[in-house]
């Protein structure tokens, strides 16, 4: 289920430091990701921008990127931070399917800049996904 208040606080702050130390040069648009794996870890990540603008890479894909060379594949949430006063910030239709490699049932905490957050299920942000178990079909 949801984590617990504690680690969600602190998933939630992770994610609002990865943002700090996010590379957008370009876009001037700093986002931060805390991924919380089954184990109980943290990976944070940013997004890292690129003069060729197709090889940045956005924060959320960060944090999952550094927790898998590490050796986690099981995630149970994640946070994701921006600096948008009216809105939630929501992940890319591209992070959103690299989320999905890892399952459907856990839950993205999608903040605005004053902290506060809604929770969505992965399965709510992308429905009718395609993911490894459909290549076995």
């Amino acid at each position: 289920g949801h984590p617990q208040r504690e680690k969600l606080q602190l998933l939630l702050r992770r994610s609002q430091e990865a943002k700090n130390s996010a590379y957008c040069p370009y876009s001037r648009f700093p986002v931060g990701a805390a991924l919380l794996t089954a184990g109980g870890e943290i990976f944070s990540g940013c997004n890292v921008e690129n003069a060729c603008y197709s090889l940045g890479v956005c924060a959320e894909r960060t944090a999952i990127q550094k927790a898998i060379s590490e050796g986690h594949t099981s995630f149970r949430a994640m946070a994701i931070a921006s600096d948008m006063g009216d809105n939630f910030i929501v992940p890319c239709g591209a992070c959103r399917q690299v989320m999905r490699e890892f399952g459907t049932d856990w839950d993205i905490y999608l903040t605005k800049a004053d902290g506060t957050y809604v929770v969505k299920r992965l399965e709510e942000l992308l429905p009718l996904s395609f993911g490894p178990e459909d290549l076995k079909k």
